[in-house]
């Protein structure tokens, strides 16, 4: 699945985390990231907080790959 955008990439966060059974306060714990920091995540907020969101992608078995897109 291709995230295009914050909300997208949150979708994908979310729905992988539940995949796995975890909830957001099982992640907060693990991680030491705030519930409030997850739930704003999944729900598309923009964060400036890019290490976290690799790091959870990462966690939950996910990979981010970027590549350049091609030009029109």
């Amino acid at each position: 699945m291709t995230a295009g955008d914050a909300g997208a990439f949150g979708k994908i966060l979310r729905n992988r985390r539940k995949e796995l059974g975890y909830t957001q306060s099982y992640v907060s714990q693990v991680t030491g990231m705030s519930v409030s920091f997850l739930s704003d995540l999944e729900n598309g907020k923009e964060t400036a907080e890019l290490g976290k969101a690799l790091y959870l992608a990462g966690l939950l078995g996910l990979d981010v790959d970027l590549k350049e897109r091609e030009k029109r």
